[in-house]
């Protein structure tokens, strides 16, 4: 295998992967050849994700495992299924989509994840964790179904196998006996380190034609003597279970094979060519290093998760020569760098955290993402992180608030989604006190979709008892969290991601009023008619440059609910137009919970409800993506004034 210490600038010599369009071509090469076509994908993969920006180690992981699982099965016919879709880069390259790849997350470019939509070998698309068994298994169910001799594969990594559904998945799998196979990539050490001579040798042994015959032919003489099957059974078990953690996949009714070194091709390619042969659910674990082959990734595998894309050699600009002490000018201070939320909300965490002992941070697995690092380190025993498990943790969180803990859960806006219901029945019903910092709402930009925060505002809106703000910049964040952390039951904040307009951050814990509304700015005089912006949340900062250029009212609303009710009702008696912003959709959000307090008090007005669209949102920058929404000072605008008369 070659090795990189370097991302390479300019595109690398890849005649093997030059040579095919589809996958068919790699069933009919040899052993040597598909050494060289590993090693040319991922010198491909390196320069392309360092054009484009992009996820980066997942994919280093499994080159070998996307040319093996190419070689072996017969795609698309076969049905491949990529869990979360992080590691499926090398699969795009090699199934049609190699110079597309230079735009893969940019703005009408290829998407970040598989999707059904972009290629017939994308089988399932995908983006959170964990579906892939599920999704597998019915498709192998309907394969059954439909008398069609197709293989199925799952692939998932030991990080997705973490959590609920992929047990689920699993359990019901070796129930109905179902022709699928599963390859859990195992590249953290979370389930065994059993990589080596002893452990390859027994791999081989197990998926070998003669040990299955002899393993069948044993089953049907032992079946005649009683008891003898089960001591058989067992035996096998246990000596699996001595080099490998076999006994929990073959008693959930798999044949367990591995594990098996993920980047040895032969190994790889003999494994899965006898696997794919077998009837009933298979197991295939094999071991894998994420970022294999670029060494600045091995060492690092958790900061070379993705990368952003690399400055061009022709707009890099060489280092100045150095000046003698003589020559040398005072330099201007830079302006300091802007806080990211997630760094608010990390050191709110820690501060808070140092002045209430009850306070517990949970994480599903976004220590990094939710920025709970500092606090990980200085309050190693209030921080839990769960593993990809979000349900787990909001129900985690509701049986800490039962005891008198204060739980702060810090998660994603879509990864919310996952544990809904575990918000409403475990937590809203119960009136626990439990904090959501929810990150990443609205638009997040390249990973599309599946990961904009679109919905929550509405989803929240709906439960009983919730409280939802949304700060205007990095100082109301912080006073908000204090608020939420404060409020006797659930509460949440809601966020977005990268940073804010860099208003100056208190170093106080003091809370925001929860409920009551900023005015802004007021409109001057009364020519034209009088239009006023209640902007909830990130589209303060368009609002501002709207309400300058039509002398309108700008209203920040900073909590959805409760809403300021006053501040709604005065906005309606002193103006002709109210137009409400949020960067979530309209369908239930924001704007939707004004328009039903003016009908409940019988207020008639003219109402603007501006928001993201009822449709699933692309990706692209987040700057781009509000532009095709309208949701850019100028999209505002030009909304505003096709709805005056």
């Amino acid at each position: 295998m070659k090795l990189f210490d370097e991302i390479p600038r300019e595109r690398p010599a890849t005649p093997m992967l030059d040579s095919f369009d589809h996958p068919a071509a790699l069933r009919a090469m040899n052993a040597a050849q598909l050494a060289q076509l590993a090693d040319e994908l991922r010198a491909y993969l390196l320069y392309s994700v360092g054009v484009s920006g992009g996820h980066f180690g997942a994919g280093l992981g499994v080159v070998e495992l996307s040319v093996a699982l190419h070689h072996v099965f017969h795609t698309p016919q076969d049905r491949l299924v990529w869990d979360v879709g992080h590691q499926a880069y090398p699969h795009k390259v090699l199934t049609g989509r190699r110079e597309a790849m230079l735009s893969i997350r940019q703005h009408g470019g290829l998407a970040a994840f598989p999707r059904r939509a972009e290629s017939e070998y994308d089988t399932f698309g995908v983006g959170h964790s964990s579906t892939s068994i599920s999704a597998a298994l019915g498709m192998a169910l309907a394969a059954r179904a439909q008398g069609e001799n197709r293989r199925v594969c799952a692939i998932i990594g030991d990080g997705a196998l973490s959590a609920g559904m992929a047990f689920e998945a699993l359990a019901h799998a070796g129930h109905v006996d179902a022709n699928m196979l599963v390859v859990l990539n195992d590249n953290e050490m979370s389930i065994s380190e059993n990589v080596g001579g002893m452990a390859t040798y027994l791999a081989r042994v197990l998926s070998s034609k003669p040990y299955l015959k002899m393993r069948e032919e044993s089953k049907k003489v032992l079946s005649h003597l009683p008891g003898a099957l089960e001591l058989a059974r067992r035996t096998e078990e246990h000596m699996k279970g001595m080099v490998s953690p076999a006994t929990l996949f073959e008693e959930m009714g798999f044949h367990y094979v591995g594990p098996i070194d993920g980047h040895d091709l032969d190994s790889l390619t003999q494994a899965l060519t006898h696997l794919s042969e077998l009837d009933g659910p298979q197991f295939l674990h094999i071991k894998t290093v994420k970022g294999k082959g670029f060494l600045p990734a091995e060492a690092d595998q958790i900061g070379y998760h993705a990368i952003t894309k690399l400055e061009k050699l022709e707009d890099a600009q060489p280092a100045p020569l150095a000046k003698s002490t003589a020559d040398k000018k005072p330099q201007a201070k830079k302006a300091p760098a802007k806080k990211k939320y997630c760094n608010v909300f990390g050191d709110w965490l820690c501060d808070m955290a140092a002045v209430d002992s009850r306070l517990m941070g949970i994480t599903p697995a976004m220590r990094e993402g939710s920025d709970l690092v500092r606090f990980s380190q200085e309050y190693p025993e209030r921080y839990f992180d769960v593993a990809i498990a979000e349900q787990h943790a909001v129900t985690l969180a509701a049986g800490m608030a039962c005891e008198n803990m204060k739980p702060v859960v810090a998660i994603y806006s879509t990864f919310l989604q996952r544990g809904y219901d575990q918000l409403i029945h475990d937590v809203a019903v119960q009136e626990l006190d439990v904090t959501f910092a929810i990150d990443r709402a609205g638009l997040v930009g390249e990973d599309g979709p599946t990961h904009h925060g679109s919905m929550d505002l509405s989803y929240l809106r709906c439960v009983p008892g919730m409280v939802i703000l949304a700060p205007a910049d990095e100082a109301e964040c912080r006073a908000m969290l204090s608020a939420a952390y404060h409020h006797p039951g659930p509460a949440a904040v809601r966020y977005p991601r990268g940073t804010g307009p860099g208003a100056e951050i208190p170093a106080h814990l003091e809370p925001i009023p929860i409920g009551q509304a900023d005015i802004r700015r007021s409109a001057q005089g009364v020519e034209g008619i009088r239009i006023a912006l209640l902007a909830f949340g990130s589209l303060n900062g368009p609002a501002a440059e709207v309400a300058e250029c039509l002398n309108a009212t700008h209203i920040n609303m900073r909590s959805i609910k409760p809403l300021d009710r006053d501040a709604v009702l005065h906005a309606a008696d002193e103006h002709e137009l109210l137009v409400t912003l949020e960067e979530n959709v309209i369908a239930g959000g924001a704007g939707s919970a004004v328009n039903e307090l003016l009908a409940a008090e019988g207020v008639q007005i003219e109402v603007l409800n501006l928001g993201l669209p009822d449709a699933f949102v692309e990706h692209g920058t987040p700057a781009e993506l509000l532009r095709d929404c309208g949701l850019d000072a100028e999209g505002i605008e030009r909304a505003i004034r096709a709805r005056l008369p």
